[in-house]
């Protein structure tokens, strides 16, 4: 690339005019060869912060990413733009690396990509030492933190970039950290001394919303009909089999929809993955295995069937929804099973017990986050240390449907006085079931078997519905009032739990809604970034029929040609000439000169 200018760059490669948020200063400081820290939400532009600087700088900026399975999208979309990239993993044959390794040699790369492990291959070593780095660009860098929620040991030898190459300024980028986990990030890397630049974490585009568990499949399915139909979308599960089990549900109701997780064989995986980026209105079913990088723009929801395990975890999945910043749904269905598993992966898992207690913290924040009855935006971006513009953010459900609390200190007493005597009484232990019947005064078989209906508690509970006890259960458990063990996931006591019993303290519980909100669409919310009159749909339309039939013949994403946000501000302002074209945002040079004459065909004339 010929010029050195951040700003020209910005232009004429990528076709935008200005930087956004902190993205000038990030550009300046790493162009000026300055190491930079940079945490900024999914779809807030972060690519933009090394590559613009990569091509501003002599030599080829290294991009080290953990994601294989999307470098050759990435290297596509670069190449899209005119810009000269190539990536060195695993996948490749040996012809094709060698052609790679004579460009970068050669000085006729920008951006080379790489996986973390590649650095502890020797060969890979003595080959960036034989050229010339511009850059180190790390991303995922919370791959890097023990403490982060993807961990991954082949980030640690990203320390020894400075000993090796101390004149080459380094950019590390993450989506999610606490302060804790960014700390971490900084001292493992060496970059204890990089600025460190924290964008706001709010994604006002994407509405939040958390429902308690009532067949979740059905709900699921109930969101998809009447809020994203025909919508791309990604579907978290927490097992293999509960990821093709609800593929096939969904698939069975007419909605297209593909399984994604680690059991499956790598060429299916890649076949789906391939597929969900290339393909309109496609429904992923996965487990987190899936969609580190996903750079698909027009994700239009994020659903998860099971709790993830933390805030971090949860923040980031959700953040793969709106990239492109139209409205976009966060949905997650839990209940007092999700609860009962995560605890008990916990105890059961590896690791000592400072390890078992971080996670049990983590799961805590996350169980806050569902059981709050205030803003839900709020308390996650206080989660991440930053203030919200508001206490109210008009766009999650707490907000448009406001959840009222209840005092529940007298049903907290009826509950752990059922789970006391039965143990006190009965020397016995017994899941969320029985006590709920217990309550209720059900004559049930398993009730008469053990003359639970002799208990003093048998019957003292009818004026709540069952679904109503179950919901209290839940936030008993939540709130560690009361705790779940064994193999049969029996209710227990904490140490919290007498103090309670005896109604020494005021249990405030949460008033499940009856009715979850509905989408922004239907509630104002957030609007499109370009709003387009009704009657362009036909002409937007015809674009995005071009834009597929393009992306197909080019085995490219169709986001790779343009976004849906771009092809929106070419229906609305109808450009007559390329000159006119080329003004509109996220149209650069490179793609102007591919692409626009044959989007000024589509628009009057030849195309239509």
């Amino acid at each position: 690339m010929h010029s050195s200018d951040p700003h020209e760059i910005l232009r004429r490669v990528f076709g935008y005019d200005a930087f956004r948020g902190d993205q000038q200063a990030i550009v300046e400081q790493v162009t000026g060869g300055g190491d930079a820290l940079v945490l900024m939400p999914t779809g807030g532009g972060k690519s933009l912060c090394y590559q613009v600087p990569a091509l501003a700088r002599p030599g080829t900026g290294v991009v080290v990413s953990p994601l294989i399975a999307l470098m050759q999208d990435q290297v596509d979309a670069l190449r899209a733009l005119g810009v000269r990239a190539g990536f060195l993993n695993s996948t490749q044959d040996a012809d094709e690396r060698r052609l790679t390794e004579q460009e970068f040699l050669a000085g006729e790369l920008d951006l080379l990509y790489l996986a973390p492990e590649r650095l502890r291959v020797e060969a890979t070593v003595r080959l960036l030492e034989r050229g010339r780095i511009a850059l180190f660009a790390i991303d995922e860098a919370h791959c890097v933190a023990q403490w982060g929620h993807d961990f991954r040991p082949d980030y640690l030898l990203l320390s020894e970039l400075p000993k090796r190459w101390p004149d080459v300024p380094r950019i590390a980028l993450t989506a999610t950290a606490t302060d804790a986990t960014r700390t971490e990030i900084a001292q493992r890397l060496e970059l204890t001394g990089a600025q460190a630049f924290v964008a706001s974490f709010d994604r006002p585009n994407i509405q939040y919303r958390i429902v308690a568990k009532n067949e979740p499949r059905r709900q699921l399915l109930e969101l998809l009909r009447s809020e994203h139909a025909g919508d791309a979308g990604i579907v978290y599960c927490l097992s293999r089999r509960s990821v093709e089990q609800t593929a096939e549900f969904l698939s069975a109701q007419g909605i297209r929809a593909l399984p994604y997780h680690a059991g499956l064989d790598a060429s299916v995986r890649r076949e789906n993955q391939s597929r969900f980026l290339r393909e309109d209105g496609l429904v992923m079913c996965a487990t987190i295995a899936f969609g580190m990088g996903i750079d698909k723009p027009d994700v239009r929801f994020v659903a998860h069937l099971d709790l993830p395990k933390s805030v971090e975890g949860y923040y980031q999945e959700t953040g793969r929804a709106g990239r492109d910043g139209e409205p976009s749904t966060a949905w997650l269905a839990y209940g007092l099973a999700d609860v009962v598993q995560q605890r008990k992966m916990i105890d059961d898992g590896e690791g000592d017990a400072t390890h078992k207690r971080r996670l049990a913290q983590h799961l805590d924040a996350m169980l806050a986050l569902c059981e709050t009855t205030e803003c839900r935006r709020a308390q996650l971006l206080r989660y991440f240390g930053q203030k919200p513009a508001a206490e109210r953010c008009g766009n999650c459900d707490t907000c448009l449907t406001p959840v009222s609390s209840w005092d529940g200190t007298v049903a907290a007493q009826k509950v752990l006085s059922t789970v006391w005597r039965l143990k006190k009484e009965r020397n016995q232990e017994f899941g969320a079931g029985q006590v709920v019947d217990i309550l209720l005064g059900r004559r049930t078989p398993k009730v008469d078997q053990h003359r639970h209906h002799e208990l003093s508690v048998f019957g003292v509970g009818t004026e709540l519905t069952d679904v109503a006890w179950r919901n209290v259960l839940r936030q008993l458990v939540a709130r560690g009032l009361l705790t779940v063990g064994g193999n049969y996931s029996t209710l227990r006591f904490t140490d919290e739990s007498p103090a309670a019993m005896r109604g020494e303290q005021k249990v405030m519980l949460r008033s499940e809604p009856e009715r979850a909100a509905r989408s922004s669409r239907s509630r104002g919310g957030s609007k499109p970034a370009v709003e387009m009159p009704a009657e362009l749909a036909p002409v937007f339309e015809r674009l995005r029929a071009w834009r597929a039939a393009t992306a197909k013949e080019q085995g490219v994403p169709a986001y790779v040609i343009f976004h849906d946000a771009t092809l929106r501000e070419i229906a609305t302002r109808s450009p007559a000439d390329r000159a006119a074209l080329g003004t509109i945002s996220g149209i650069g040079e490179g793609k102007l000169a591919r692409y626009g004459d044959q989007v000024i065909d589509v628009l009057h004339g030849a195309g239509s």
